[in-house]
């Protein structure tokens, strides 16, 4: 599917879905919900199901939540991820329920003898474990894996260098950050457990790139992308994208959930396009649509959302074109397995270049999804 050569990397089972090993990024997405309130949280899941989410994960913020996590597991069908800070005694609860994958924050859960612990449970369970590395949760500079004789308002994690701020023989963010994952993995290899991922999340993009970059050379296990906090639906995609974009090229990344301050549907869709621009992944369809000019006599821009409204209810693996000039248009997306150029009054249908059918403007919606109904997918492998 693509030519970028992916990371090497040893293959974990979340639940029946692999992620790293040479299997194809998976699209991950959040809860937003109150874990404790399992018919809302259910209701959401099964909603990012639809969307496409390979992989779920939730807030576990106290023992009621940690309980209501086992019977989440029993109404979804996707893996389930409990996303555990400060307690641990919270992921034994969640593992004994039965989640599919624990996230262990090293930098607010230090105490190795109660990482231990829930090693041994996610070992006698075969459930593998996410080491969280954020930057918003470091440890403190000289505390990583301590619990004791360090503020949390005096860690100075804030004062390190960022990535490209960086002198000669500074200790920088990213130092810490893969110090902070390499405690932690010491720590479960020491107890021969290998069911690992890693994530090593900050908001700045450079220091996120350059932190995944480095612990990639290090370590074989898969790596779960994302920038921590990216924004808004629109300023956090675009953020997240141009993070991701660049590991995902260079063939670093197993699975990738973007964070959006919004609708976790939003998540998922982003996720997946990311994933598309890369050829990384064809799940569903793929829309090209021209900016739009003087030339052209339709609202183009109305037009384009109208379509992706449309295609949304469907998943064949397609490309499809809106063009606003009638002239031209046909030429400009000649990749595109189906597409439509609309003109004065008109629109041209066509397919791969080839004009098929010219039908009026008032039709033009329906004559493009009948044309894209019976456009067979493209034959893949």
């Amino acid at each position: 599917m693509t030519t970028t050569k992916r990371r090497v990397t040893k293959p974990v089972y979340v639940g029946g879905v692999k992620v790293g090993g040479g299997a194809d990024v998976t699209v991950q997405s959040m809860t937003k919900t109150d874990t404790r309130d399992v018919p809302a949280t259910v209701r959401q899941i099964h909603e990012l199901e639809e969307a496409g989410c390979e992989i779920i994960r939730s807030a576990v913020p106290d023992m009621e939540a940690a309980k209501a996590m086992a019977e989440i597991k029993k109404r979804i069908r996707i893996p389930l991820i409990a996303d555990i800070h400060f307690h641990y005694q919270l992921a034994l609860e969640c593992a004994a329920g039965g989640v599919d994958c624990l996230r262990l924050n090293p930098g607010n859960l230090r105490n190795a003898d109660q990482v231990r612990e829930v090693v041994k449970a996610a070992q006698e369970r075969d459930i593998p474990i996410r080491i969280g590395v954020n930057f918003g949760s470091l440890p403190p500079v000289g505390g990583i894996g301590q619990t004791r004789g360090f503020s949390r308002h005096m860690d100075l994690v804030n004062r390190l260098p960022k990535a490209g701020e960086a002198q000669s023989g500074d200790y920088s963010v990213v130092d810490h950050m893969v110090a902070t994952a390499l405690w932690e993995i010491s720590l479960l290899e020491a107890q021969d457990f290998d069911q690992i991922k890693i994530s090593m999340k900050a908001f700045d993009v450079p220091t996120t790139v350059e932190a995944y970059r480095r612990l990639s050379e290090m370590t074989p296990y898969p790596l779960h992308l994302g920038i921590t906090e990216a924004g808004t639906v629109q300023s956090g995609s675009i953020r997240t994208a141009v993070g991701l974009g660049v590991l995902l090229y260079e063939g670093i990344g197993d699975t990738i959930r973007v964070s959006l301050s919004g609708d976790s549907v939003e998540e998922v869709t982003a996720g997946y396009e990311i994933l598309k621009s890369l050829n990384l992944r064809d799940k569903g369809t793929t829309l090209v649509a021209c900016p739009s000019c003087g030339r052209a006599d339709v609202d183009v821009v109305k037009l384009a959302n109208d379509v992706d409204a449309l295609l949304k209810r469907s998943d064949k693996n397609i490309k499809v074109a809106v063009m606003g000039c009638e002239v031209n248009g046909p030429g400009e997306a000649k990749d595109a397995d189906v597409g439509i150029a609309a003109g004065a009054g008109r629109a041209i249908i066509f397919r791969k270049g080839e004009k098929v059918r010219v039908v009026p403007e008032a039709e033009m919606l329906t004559a493009l999804m009948e044309e894209i109904e019976n456009t067979p997918a493209p034959a893949t492998g």
